[in-house]
């Protein structure tokens, strides 16, 4: 059956009863004209993300439930890098009509699978018919009581630390862009990122002067700390250990692994800046410090062992 069969309210139908878990924070789940959230903090924290097929997933390298995941977790991660805790998803679906209403299907159980891992739940969204399926999905989150970790507050002095997998997803795009589907490891990152979600308010707990999901980049997103906070960020190469696998995969595909680890997305790790005194768990690696901002570190603001990053584009330009 494809969703032109079943057509937009059977597509809603179906879709909406693979949805069915209970939040504290949903007062009013799917089926109305819009849900009703619980704010307990007053404040919410939103963010959007659009996946459009041929640019940010093909089917034929991810299942359905693959690229759900992906699409949650990008935006479930911009949530924990402000510190706050995700409560619910929006999503629109813009599909082809000859589409499967079973890839729909699985769609949204990876949506919902990968919103539970927080305690999130999909709380409604939209459909429409496109000529190129197109997922977009909006998070919301509460801070709980704390302040929002902005970008705007990284200080000289700071540390920099790094939480999740980094380089993996990148690889695992490289992999697959060269038609191999192995090692398995990276693939998969590459299909259903790990993200560290809890990690999020932990870090505002912890006072984490400012914070960001590495979605473009490692030293791309720092640039975006660097540049909002008018500070220099430098990162130490040698903080970095290449797994074992990606080193056998860099070897076999002739390109350098920090590469991956530097300039590579799609992993949605947290990075963030704290006080230099502050006690991190084993979770975060310490990869580099905060300086004052100066000509030197102009522009993106970031430096790789004290020099600029001469690897290449230092992440994900979607117009470039």
């Amino acid at each position: 059956m494809t969703v032109a069969t079943a057509g937009e309210f059977g597509l809603i139908s179906r879709v909406t009863a693979r949805l069915g878990a209970e939040s504290p924070y949903v007062l009013l789940g799917p089926g109305d004209d819009a849900a009703l959230v619980a704010t307990p903090d007053r404040r919410v924290v939103a963010s959007t993300d659009v996946l459009v097929e041929g640019r940010h997933f093909r089917r034929d390298w991810s299942s359905a439930r693959d690229i759900g995941h992906r699409a949650a977790a990008a935006n479930l991660a911009d949530i924990a890098a402000m510190g706050g805790r995700p409560t619910a998803l929006l999503v629109a679906l813009c599909a082809p009509a000859n589409l499967q209403i079973s890839w729909a299907e699985e769609l949204a159980d990876g949506l919902a699978a990968e919103a539970a891992k927080t305690g999130a739940v999909v709380v409604g969204g939209d459909t429409s018919a496109s000529p190129t399926l197109t997922i977009a999905v909006t998070a919301l989150g509460d801070l709980e009581g704390r302040e929002p970790v902005v970008r705007t507050g990284a200080q000289p002095g700071d540390i920099v630390a790094v939480a999740g997998r980094i380089g993996h997803a990148a690889a695992g795009y490289t992999i697959l862009s060269r038609g191999f589907r192995s090692p398995k490891l990276l693939v998969e990152a590459f299909r259903r990122p790990e993200v560290p979600y809890h990690l999020g308010p932990l870090a505002a707990r912890l006072g984490a002067t400012s914070m960001i999901d590495i979605s473009d980049g490692l030293l791309a997103d720092l640039g975006h700390i660097a540049t909002a906070s008018d500070v220099g960020i430098d990162v130490r190469r040698n903080a970095f250990t290449v797994p074992e696998q990606m080193r056998d995969a860099a070897t076999a595909l002739g390109v350098d692994p920090y590469g991956w680890i530097l300039a590579g997305g799609d992993d949605h790790a947290l990075a963030a800046t704290f006080p230099a005194d502050t006690e991190l768990s084993a979770e975060w690696l310490v990869v580099g410090s905060v300086l004052p901002a100066s000509p030197f570190t102009a522009g993106d603001g970031v430096t790789v062992d004290g020099r600029r990053y001469t690897g290449g584009a230092p992440g994900w330009d979607h117009f470039r």
